[in-house]
């Protein structure tokens, strides 16, 4: 019999969950990177030497390339094959997903490891989403109560202090109500001191859980029997505003209204912290490590929003307490660890403070360096000086008459990995110098981990640093469930914990890699 002829072939369409034209094929036994990963990675650094490497086909400390769809299973560790089951369907898994689709992802490459890997880290972001709403509100209320505040004056506000609650280095802060869908909120009126106002900058910024939040502003007189504190005629105890016998007995000010009421500056605190430091010098540097952490990460939002941070010193970070204190501090007083809020977004003209424009130039015209260092590394490198309550002055910082900056007392498993953070942002040479991401990175490792003891048995390698990635995911997924059960319904995580997940939901081995290369 003739033969039928032969079917015409389609040309097949490629699946979008098939692996990129040469990706990697490197598994457990592999040192080197893969070229993507859907976790977040640190910007090009600055330290590009130092034994035991990565390998160098990427800067080791640079960002990923975006990644396909192809490439989105099981890649939050770097190392783990890319020929998985769709990141999306890990993502829409339960406890109740049917049993037929469960058993299709068993199937794939991935197996069980792969799929318990990138459930994992599909629960870690979610809840991290969970608790920065948490901590910030939704947004669409946020929304809301702006559009509510549009157009409204002292008039429309409760002030329920004539005392400033917090003075800050550039503003004074008011206690006001405000009722808001049935219920009482408290807001801060910001009234900004005299060429210190940042309502242009500030009302371009993105929301961000350590950046002042602007609400709504307006231009008015102040009320009658508000202080302004050290300005003198600025008190509104004359007669009231509708007097036009006295029109100028009130100034009229602008005011910001702010989301969150400040309690003190970081200034205050350091102050009023010195028995905390020495009873209790583990708490007390480790809360110290977390506000550092909180500025650095509110810092790198200004960067991607091409904004210029102000006068970036105690008086002008702000400390607000969390509603959820973190869970175990409770029985410690003074340890609740504040949400820190970067206020300032300008560049302060004061002659007696040391502005970063001044520090700028005394770095160019004192170290000659071939380009002007950073003012934000130079300033949080400061500060960690003076959370630690150890003086240093701006000669110290420079180095004019010493190569040695002061030294940092060890108090606790926090001291070390300070003092060596303090040295790299405030060293002399700029190609040794770290930037604030890097700092966020080493600070995120000294307070989780990986401590150094983690190499005392075995090389420090890209495997052993995924392994443990794996394991403190699992057993921070745990944690969080057991004290779910353990706390009731109304307990919820708070600040640190929020951080703590961050942490874990971006980090890679290759970043830890690094990290620890250059922290130990």
């Amino acid at each position: 019999d003739p033969q039928p002829p032969p079917l015409p072939k389609k040309q097949l369409q490629r699946a979008e969950s098939l692996p990129e034209p040469g990706s990697s094929h490197r598994y457990h036994g592999d040192p080197e990177p893969q070229a993507g990963s859907i976790l977040c990675s640190i910007p090009p650094a600055q330290l590009r030497h130092g034994e035991g490497a990565p390998p160098r086909d990427r800067p080791s400390w640079a960002p990923k390339k975006p990644l396909t769809k192809s490439q989105s299973l099981g890649e939050p560790l770097a190392l783990s094959s890319p020929q998985e089951a769709p990141s999306a369907s890990l993502k829409e898994l339960t406890f109740g997903t049917a049993d037929g689709e469960l058993g299709q992802l068993l199937e794939s490459p991935a197996g069980v490891c792969g799929v318990v890997l990138g459930c994992q880290e599909a629960s870690l972001a979610r809840l991290s989403a969970h608790m920065q709403e948490e901590l910030l509100g939704p947004e669409e209320r946020q929304q809301l109560l702006q559009a509510k505040l549009a157009g409204k004056s002292w008039a429309e506000l409760g002030v329920l202090d004539p005392q400033p609650c917090c003075q800050s280095g550039d503003a004074w802060y008011f206690r006001v109500g405000f009722t808001f869908q049935h219920s009482q909120l408290q807001l801060a009126a910001k009234v900004p001191k005299p060429c210190c106002s940042s309502l242009g900058v500030q009302s371009s910024l993105g929301t961000h859980c350590n950046i002042q939040r602007l609400l709504g502003h307006f231009t008015d007189r102040l009320p009658q029997g508000l202080v302004l504190p050290g300005i003198p005629g600025k008190q509104s105890q004359g007669p009231s505003r509708e007097d036009p016998a006295c029109p100028a007995a009130q100034p009229v000010l602008q005011v910001l209204l702010c989301a969150e009421v400040p309690q003190q500056t970081l200034a205050d605190f350091v102050k009023g912290s010195h028995a905390l430091h020495r009873t209790s010098p583990g708490h007390y540097e480790r809360l110290a490590c977390l506000l550092l952490l909180q500025l650095c990460m509110g810092l790198e939002h200004l960067r991607g929003q091409n904004v210029v941070q102000g006068d970036l010193c105690p008086e002008n970070l702000l400390l607000v307490q969390c509603p959820c204190p973190p869970q175990g501090q409770k029985e410690l007083p003074g340890l609740s660890l504040p949400r820190l809020l970067i206020s300032s977004f300008f560049k302060v003209q004061d002659k007696q403070r040391t502005c970063s424009s001044s520090q700028e130039q005394d770095w160019r015209q004192g170290l000659t360096a071939p380009s002007p260092p950073s003012a934000a590394e130079l300033n949080v490198g400061r500060l960690i000086y003076q959370l630690l309550h150890v003086d240093i002055s701006l000669e110290n910082i420079l180095g004019f008459g010493s190569k040695r900056l002061p030294e940092i007392p060890s108090l606790s498993i926090y001291s070390a990995g300070l003092k060596r953070l303090a040295t790299l942002l405030l060293h002399r040479d700029p190609l040794q110098r770290v930037s604030i991401e890097q700092a966020r990175a080493i600070l995120q490792v000294l307070l989780w981990g990986p401590r150094q003891e983690l190499f005392a048995r075995s090389r420090r390698s890209l495997t052993l640093l995924q392994s443990w990635l794996q394991v403190k995911r699992a057993l921070l997924l745990l944690r969080f469930a057991e004290n779910s059960a353990g706390a009731g319904a109304r307990a919820s995580p708070g600040l640190e914990e929020w951080l703590c997940c961050q942490y874990f939901q971006g980090v890679t081995e290759h970043t830890l890699y690094q990290v620890t290369q250059v922290l130990y």
